[in-house]
């Protein structure tokens, strides 16, 4: 279960990367496009305008923003019950607090733009948490450093070895 727990964390670490990726990919044809005359409206992102067809960032960035990575970040707590991990639940919490955060920002950015800043930001931390709960020194595979000298056993040698 150690390995679905780290899976998952890296996954929400990568679905950031990919929420980062395509709204970057609209923004960017969005620039173009009105730079060649276009003009954006509802029906416009509704219908895939002719000429727009990086509209579809848009439509990436929110259906995966608010169902795809929350549903992962649910995954994550559940494994991190099973997972035997120090403080994986913490962490699994914090991921999903963040997630949580970020879709209400992105939600009410629309009203008040600003707030993009704010999930810009916490996109960033979000990425940051998950690989953290990723990196947990106790999901490590067997060969991984102890968490802490109180798990491990110092040797004549002076080597520290795991008494896991």
């Amino acid at each position: 279960m150690k390995a679905v727990y780290r899976v998952l964390a890296y996954l929400i670490a990568l679905e950031v990367l990919f929420q980062g990726a395509v709204i970057t990919f609209a923004v960017f044809g969005l620039r173009h496009w009105i730079d060649e005359g276009g003009v954006l409206d509802g029906p416009t992102v509704q219908n895939h305008a002719e000429g727009f067809s990086e509209v579809v960032g848009f439509q990436l960035h929110a259906t995966n923003g608010q169902m795809i990575v929350p549903a992962i970040a649910v995954l994550l707590l559940i494994s991190s019950f099973f997972a035997k991990v120090s403080r994986a639940v913490v962490w699994a919490l914090i991921v999903l607090l963040s997630v949580v955060v970020q879709v209400l920002l992105g939600l009410f950015a629309t009203d008040a733009p600003a707030l993009g800043i704010l999930h810009g930001i916490n996109g960033i931390l979000l990425f940051a948490f998950a690989v953290a709960a990723a990196r947990r020194p106790d999901v490590s595979g067997p060969g991984s450093p102890p968490a802490s000298r109180d798990a491990a056993d110092v040797g004549r040698s002076g080597v520290i070895r795991s008494t896991s």
